[in-house]
């Protein structure tokens, strides 16, 4: 059996590695993060934690790994996640991977389920301690436990430690600190099925276990978000509000930002006398980075509302009342926990479906869940809903812009979903295949800490890819759009004034190496209305769609450097038989819009698929059938539109 009293030893060199184990929604991430200092996401519903999370810890002189493991109900894996948990714990005792010891989190409002999981634990011989969560919640709905008897009961130490209680939290730390001093309990728990149960309620008694009595306010409110048509009404309701209050709430923090940035332009141009680098400056980073920091209050605004919503325990009843759903469309409700993560990012989305029981549903999941709409897209439709819609146009009482973002959203989802339901049928049998089952939490008051967090986690994750991924490509993209040079005489040979800056700056541009490159792309793109320069933009954005915006601020900057906003509004085609007519148009508008529904414009999500497929066959296959979807779909809608307008 793995681990031993000898193997728990902390020396100067050696760190002690404790593994925390618990079911989905028992509170493991959340006491990670409190311990260790990190910030991990934590959620009220399975498929948040999908794979191993590491901290190093130092409690006086002891010096602790914390591993945090997928959420499981059991040893028994059913999903690649559940997989992690017993391959880590099972592992020969000279294996390096397997932990000194182990600390089991058990909700204690669940307790006899809790157990099961504990007693397969105590089974593996390793040194282990209890953690027992959501105390506080069991008291305050009638129930009790003793858990001092409840650890002589279990042979092993049980810590009651409710959420946020400091004292608590310091004895914990206190037990870590002795980890290397676990001892495993040496008496087995059967393991048998009618030998189990009687074990499990023989500790409930002897732990004076009163279970939690049932919430009378929880069951109303179910009553109506968990009914088949007034649940999904108001579910849809919900997620048409909150896009409202995207657009209405974040246009002031938006304008300040704009107003920011524009006047550290007017004082790049007056202090900066060097030609190249005032361009490079009002250009490059204030054009290109700076147009795409301004959309940092919508992504905060967003990802501070769906954080309300997960720590109220509604995002848990959306998942489940989606199971229906999801069901016709070849999926289980599990599935949407994974598109629901792809909402922030396909990545971890990607990542989640490694909950899903079935390779054919994982795999049907990874195609659609880029589909989804992303933070990356907010940048992109919210500058050509900009450009689209005044901003205050209305629909009926709601705000036209919030109403066509959240339009984008439905139209993502759907497209997600509709793939989802080819790849079921083509991705083979389903094989294993099991109910959906999920714990409802009790509503209650979201903490602000962990909203604070998940929001702060979001906006530093953009502003991140802003100064590594954006950044890099505005300074390749400048240097494109600056060179060839062209000389008085060049600019005299085509009627330019080399004293008017903008003809100059126009010139300049339109005859640059990116104007070159964007060519090159005119026969793919030209029947979807764009001209170079938006070609530029779309290629550019394989590294990050963000870019796409960046890189339309920079050429915008560099063709008029005094009023880039008002350049990017009225800008032309440069070539071919719609030379001289208006570039954004409503209908070019809304293929562009249609285009980046559809389109992989991500390379760091292809990678991804290649890592949780195995190979390049999917991630190929994903990015050829997007692609063609982007590119049939915008051209449909460019030909629509521009024969309706």
């Amino acid at each position: 059996m793995p681990g031993s009293p000898a193997t728990a030893t902390t020396t100067t060199t050696t760190a002690t590695r404790v593994a925390l184990v618990g079911a989905p929604n028992a509170g493991k991430t959340t006491l990670f993060n409190a311990l260790a200092g990190t910030r991990a996401r934590t959620g009220n519903y399975p498929g948040v934690t999908v794979a191993k999370h590491e901290a190093g810890l130092r409690i006086g002189s002891t010096r602790l790994v914390l591993e945090d493991l997928p959420g499981c109900y059991s040893l028994d894996p059913i999903s690649p996640d559940e997989q992690i948990v017993v391959d880590l714990l099972d592992s020969e005792i000279l294996d390096p991977a397997v932990p000194d010891a182990v600390m089991v989190v058990a909700d204690l409002t669940t307790l006899r389920r809790s157990l099961s999981l504990v007693s397969q634990v105590l089974n593996l011989g390793l040194p282990t301690v209890v953690v027992a969560t959501f105390g506080d919640q069991l008291a305050r709905r009638g129930g009790s436990v003793n858990t001092e008897a409840l650890s002589k009961a279990l042979g092993v130490p049980v810590l009651d430690v409710p959420a946020g209680d400091a004292r608590r939290l310091a004895a914990l730390r206190t037990e870590l600190a002795g980890a290397g001093e676990w001892q495993p309990r040496h008496l087995p728990v059967p393991i048998e099925v009618a030998a189990l149960t009687g074990w499990i309620d023989s500790v409930l008694t002897r732990a004076e276990y009163t279970p939690p009595g049932g919430d009378a306010r929880t069951r109303r409110i179910d009553d109506v978000l968990l009914h088949p048509v007034f649940g999904t009404l108001t579910f849809f309701a919900v997620m048409f509000l909150l896009f409202q209050a995207v657009f209405t709430w974040a246009a002031p923090f938006q304008d300040a930002i704009e107003g920011l940035f524009a006047a550290l332009g007017e004082l790049v141009a007056r202090t900066v006398t060097i030609g190249w680098l005032a361009d490079f400056l009002g250009n490059a980073l204030i054009g290109g980075v700076g147009g795409v920091l301004v959309f940092v209050p919508q992504i905060a605004l967003l990802f501070l509302l769906i954080a309300l919503l997960e720590g109220t325990g509604y995002m848990s009843r959306a998942a489940f009342l989606m199971d229906r759903l999801m069901s016709r469309f070849g999926l289980e409700g599990r599935a949407f926990v994974a598109l629901l993560s792809s909402l922030a990012c396909a990545i971890p989305g990607i990542m989640a479906t490694r909950t899903l029981p079935s390779a054919r549903d994982r795999i049907a999941t990874i195609m659609a869940a880029p589909l989804m709409t992303c933070s990356a897209r907010i940048p992109v439709y919210v500058l050509l809903i900009g450009l689209l819609v005044p901003a205050d146009s209305t629909f009926g009482p709601f705000g036209a812009q919030g109403a066509l973002m959240f339009a984008l959203y439905i139209a993502g989802a759907l497209a997600s979903l509709g793939t989802a339901w080819v790849f079921s049928r083509i991705a083979g049998r389903r094989g294993l295949s099991l109910p959906f089952y999920m714990e409802m939490p009790s509503y209650q008051l979201p903490r602000l800490r962990t909203m604070a967090l998940s929001v702060w986690e979001s906006c530093w994750a953009f502003v991140r890819k802003v100064g590594t991924t954006i950044l890099a490509t505005t300074i390749v993209l400048w240097v494109l759009l600056t060179f060839p040079l062209h000389s008085d005489t060049q600019l005299a040979a085509a009627g330019i004034d080399p004293t008017d800056h903008v003809a100059v700056a126009s010139y300049q541009v339109d005859r640059s190496y990116a104007a070159d490159l964007g060519r090159l792309a005119e026969p793919v793109f030209e029947p979807l209305g764009y001209d170079w320069r938006i070609n530029v933009g779309i290629v550019s954005s394989l590294a990050a769609r963000e870019v796409v915006v960046a890189t339309l601020g920079q050429i915008a900057a560099a063709e008029d450097p005094e009023n880039p906003a008002e350049a990017l509004a009225n800008m032309t085609v440069a070539d071919g038989p719609r030379a001289g007519e208006p570039l954004f148009t409503p209908a070019v508008i809304g293929s562009l819009l249609v285009f980046f529904i559809f389109a992989l414009q991500c390379m760091a999500t292809v990678g991804t698929i290649r890592r949780e497929t195995g190979g390049c066959r999917w991630p190929a296959i994903a990015f050829g059938y997007m692609f063609a979807l982007a590119w049939l779909g915008a051209f449909a809608t460019y030909t629509l539109v521009g024969a309706l307008t």
